[in-house]
């Protein structure tokens, strides 16, 4: 081991970044990608520990990230992922820093909002990566002497060796290139005066903590080139979420009194609503409820199996995978809903995982699947709504794929933040620009079926009144202003005699 140096940094002339590699950011950012993705940092954002870094005049949100960082002790050219880890000689702490108020100038390339002078620190101890288990490491972050992230290399979307081997694909990495292997949940915003500490260790080694100390810039920018700007979205992202920026939570596409009025009504007569509308196609098949009593009405969440394939399965069905990060990120009132192709012959959820929705406060589950463990699941106070029961894991059958993505379920197409409603009918899926109108007319819908439905107690033939004519359209409103007076009995106001059907 040795102390990183000024030659240690003077040999970097690349600096490449990952944009998310942990499960647990990319469940805190609603996104996991397929593949690793990258932004280049100038190589005069490195500096040592203990360095003072400037959060820019006119800037509010400096974003630190713990990081693990990997510098390149041969070149690297269009190597295999076998050998590819023979080409990092080092393995030290880093700190990702950010203007998150400078991102709106860079178009997606991070250079202004990375790439400040200082913003890459590293060090301050040099690991031998031949001495480390590259999935053996951990990370934590501490903001002011608080651990703010802790977290693995075990169970990385992108293994160390993977992203030497892809970035050697079109780039050669050079001897003293710097690479930053992505941060885990739990980065945020740090203000002047704090100091964050960064630290790897493994088995037998560490790099021990990379102090970074935060101080106010004073030199505002020139109106020659872009300004800083922060707003709502710019804070969510630095902080993590609202809450930790201190923001209101987001108003739902489906507020309570919507949420009322939909638990008032049936599926059927919202069914019907919606096809006047020209939506046929909106309604979740074949499956049963373990609840049939409780009507559920939630926000949608996705997630995506596809077909298992062995090479795939070992890449994407292990560790925190995307069906652990749905149910472990579903929050309180909304509906997970699984795409498993209708494919019977597995499982898709088990008792462990239906009861980490239902601690997280999940409405329900839906699944065109299998469920495991069933007659746990079915004793839950979560409605699960499933194809079938089957002892099998989802590897059977399943590779968790995708989140928070466009899905085929039951025969539906179900979107994230669509609204389901459920009972013993069936499974809708109602578009939320609608829901508010078909709400409405839903209710109004089945007043009239009440008032027909006394009529027909009393004798009427449904010819006319089932549905409303204009003769029996002016009685039920007749009915309706008697229902609305105090103490009035319905049915009087269609004064109708009931030995004489009318049409």
């Amino acid at each position: 081991m040795k102390q990183v140096t000024d030659n240690t940094l003077a040999e970097a002339r690349k600096v490449i970044a990952v944009h998310i590699n942990y499960p647990s950011r990319a469940a805190q950012r609603g996104r996991t990608p397929a593949q690793p993705s990258y932004f280049l940092k100038p190589s005069s954002s490195l500096s040592l520990s203990g360095s003072i870094v400037e959060r820019p005049a006119g800037c509010e949100l400096l974003g630190y990230e713990g990081e693990i960082a990997l510098i390149i002790g041969k070149p690297a050219r269009r190597v295999s992922i076998e050998d590819a880890w023979n080409h990092v000689e080092w393995v030290t702490a880093s700190n990702d820093l950010g203007v998150y108020d400078l991102r709106s100038a860079d178009k997606g390339s991070n250079l202004r909002s990375k790439g400040g002078d200082g913003f890459t620190p590293v060090g301050p101890v040099l690991i031998p990566a031949d001495a480390v288990d590259p999935a053996g490491l951990r990370i934590r972050t501490w903001h002011n002497s608080e651990v703010v992230q802790d977290d693995t290399t075990e169970d990385l979307l992108f293994p160390f060796a993977r992203l030497v081997a892809d970035l050697s694909q079109l780039l050669t990495l050079e001897k003293g290139d710097i690479i930053l292997t992505g941060t885990p949940a739990g980065a945020s915003v740090a203000e002047p005066g704090d100091v964050v500490e960064v630290e790897v260790s493994g088995a037998e080694f560490a790099t021990g903590r990379l102090i970074t100390q935060v101080a106010k810039g004073s030199t505002p920018f020139g109106d020659f080139g872009a300004q800083p700007t922060a707003d709502d979205v710019q804070r969510e992202e630095a902080y993590g979420s609202r809450e930790a920026a201190g923001l209101p939570a987001m108003l739902s596409a489906l507020s309570p009194e919507l949420k009322r009025k939909l638990e008032s009504v049936c599926t059927a007569t919202l069914s019907s609503q919606l096809r006047k509308r020209g939506l046929n196609n909106v309604s979740i098949d074949g499956l049963t409820a373990t609840r049939p009593d409780r009507r559920v009405v939630g926000l949608a969440r996705t997630l995506r199996y596809v077909p298992n394939r062995e090479d795939l399965f070992r890449t994407h069905g292990g560790g925190f995978n995307a069906q652990k990060r749905a149910i472990d990120s579903v929050r309180e009132g909304e509906i997970l809903v699984m795409e498993a192709r209708g494919e019977k012959g597995t499982g898709t959820v088990g008792d462990i995982l239906a009861l980490r929705a239902q601690v997280r406060g999940a409405a329900a589950i839906i699944t065109d699947g299998g469920v495991r463990d069933f007659s746990a699941v079915a004793a839950m106070e979560l409605p699960t709504y499933y194809a079938n029961p089957h002892p099998a894991v989802l590897g059977r059958r399943h590779i968790p794929w995708d989140t928070d993505i466009t899905i085929a379920c039951g025969g539906a197409t179900v979107q994230p933040g669509d609204i389901i409603v459920a009972d013993a009918d069936g499974i809708l899926v109602i578009p939320p620009a609608l829901a508010e109108e078909v709400a409405d007319e839903s209710i109004a819908q089945e007043r009239e079926e009440i008032f027909i439905t006394e009529m027909v107690e009393q004798g009427h033939s449904v010819d006319g009144l089932y549905p409303l004519n204009t003769e029996w359209r002016t009685k039920y409103q007749e009915w309706e202003t008697a229902r609305a007076m105090p103490g009035a009995y319905p049915a009087q106001a269609a004064s109708t005699d009931r030995s004489t059907p009318q049409d």
